[in-house]
C-alpha cells in the first residue's frame, strides 16, 4: 500500500492516543511516585480505589525535612487528586504532544510494519511467520521511536508538570513551546534524552502489539472461531494490548524517570543513565517499582490498542478504493 499504510496508521494512532490520553497521564504520574520524597505518614501501598486522607498536627514546613516516603496512590485515587487539585482539564495536559508523538512515531512504525508485511508475506499462503512479524515490529518500532523521541520527551514533561510544586513547574504552553524551551535551556541533544530507552520500549511494544494482533487475528479466522469483523478485531486487540503492557512496563518506568529528570547547570543529575536509574529504583523501592503504573498501563494499553486496530480496520475499508 506504500504511503497509504502510513496514512492509515497515523490516523488510527492519533484517534487512539487522544481518546486514552488521561489514562496515559495517570500512568506517568504513578510511575514517578516515590521518586521525590514528600511529607507523609503513610508507608504502605494503597489499593486502586483508596483515597489519600490523613490528618496531622504537623505543618508541611515542619515535616518537609523528614523526607518520609510518599503514599503509593492507586489510579482512581490519583485521578481524583489530579481533578481536585488541578482541575478536570489537567487530565488532558500534554495532549498536543500526544498528537505530535502519534503523528511521528506511530505513523512511521505502523507504515514501516505494513511495508515489511508486503515484502515478507508468503505469496501462496498470504501469511507471514510469527518470527518475521516480531522482527518487523522490532525494526519499525525502533525507527519510529527515534523519529518521535522529541515529542515523547515533551509529552512526559507536560504530563508530569502538575505534580511539581508551583515554583518548580515548567508551565509549557504547548508541545512546540516545550520543545523550543527544552532545546534552549538544556540543548537540542536533550530532546533525545532517554532515546535508547524509548527505542527499546517502542521495539518491545511494536513487536508484541502488532505481531500479537496479526497472529491472533489470523488464528481466529483460520480456526473459524469468528468471521473477519468487529468482534475479531476487538478480541485480537485486547490480547495484543495485554501482552504489550506486560512486556514494556519495566522499560517504560525507567524511560519516564530519565526523561522527566530535571538537569541544572552545576548540579549532579538524579540519574547517570538508564542503568543507574534502574539500580537506584530497585534498590530504593524494590523490584515491584518496575511495575508501577501497571494497572493504568494495561487499562490504557487495552483501550488504546482496541481503538487503534478497530479504527485502523475501518480506515482501511474507507480508503480501500484509493
Amino acid at each position: 500500500m506504500g504511503v497509504k499504510g502510513f496514512v492509515e496508521g497515523g490516523i488510527a494512532a492519533v484517534v487512539a492516543g487522544c481518546s486514552t490520553h488521561p489514562l496515559d497521564l495517570i500512568k506517568v504520574r504513578m510511575q514517578l511516585q516515590g521518586e521525590i520524597p514528600t511529607p507523609t505518614f503513610s508507608h504502605h501501598y494503597r489499593p486502586a480505589f483508596a483515597f489519600y486522607i490523613y490528618s496531622s498536627p504537623y505543618t508541611a514546613a515542619s515535616t518537609s525535612s523528614l523526607h518520609l516516603p510518599a503514599p503509593r496512590l492507586g489510579p482512581i485515587s490519583l485521578a481524583f487528586r489530579i481533578v481536585q487539585s488541578e482541575g478536570l482539564l489537567a487530565l488532558f495536559f500534554g495532549v498536543s504532544a500526544t498528537v505530535l508523538r502519534q503523528a511521528l512515531y506511530s505513523t512511521t512504525s505502523m507504515g514501516l510494519y505494513d511495508l515489511f508485511k508486503q515484502r515478507w508475506t508468503d505469496p501462496d499462503t498470504k501469511t507471514m511467520h510469527l518470527t518475521k512479524k516480531i522482527a518487523a515490529g522490532l525494526m519499525s518500532g525502533g525507527i519510529g521511536a527515534a523519529v518521535g523521541n522529541p515529542a515523547d520527551v515533551a509529552m512526559v514533561r507536560m504530563q508530569a508538570d502538575g505534580r511539581l510544586p508551583q515554583a518548580q513547574r515548567r508551565n509549557y504552553k504547548s508541545v512546540f513551546d516545550a520543545i523550543a524551551r527544552i532545546s534552549k535551556q538544556e540543548g537540542v541533544a536533550s530532546l533525545w534524552r532517554g532515546s535508547s530507552l524509548t527505542v527499546n520500549r517502542a521495539m518491545i511494544v511494536a513487536a508484541s502489539q502488532l505481531a500479537t494482533y496479526d497472529q491472533i487475528k489470523e488464528t481466529i479466522l483460520e480456526k473459524g472461531v469468528m468471521q473477519d469483523g468487529m468482534r475479531t478485531h476487538v478480541a485480537a486487540s485486547i490480547a495484543a494490548g495485554i501482552v504489550a503492557a506486560i512486556a514494556s512496563n519495566p522499560v517504560d518506568v525507567i524511560k519516564t524517570r530519565v526523561i522527566n529528570m530535571k538537569v541544572e547547570v552545576g548540579k549532579a543529575p538524579l540519574y547517570n543513565g538508564a542503568i543507574d536509574c534502574l539500580m537506584k529504583t530497585v534498590r530504593r523501592e524494590g523490584f515491584k517499582a518496575l511495575y508501577k503504573g501497571f494497572l493504568p498501563t494495561v487499562s490504557r494499553q487495552g483501550p488504546f490498542t482496541v481503538v487503534l486496530f478497530v479504527t485502523l480496520e475501518q480506515v482501511r475499508k474507507l480508503l480501500k478504493e484509493f
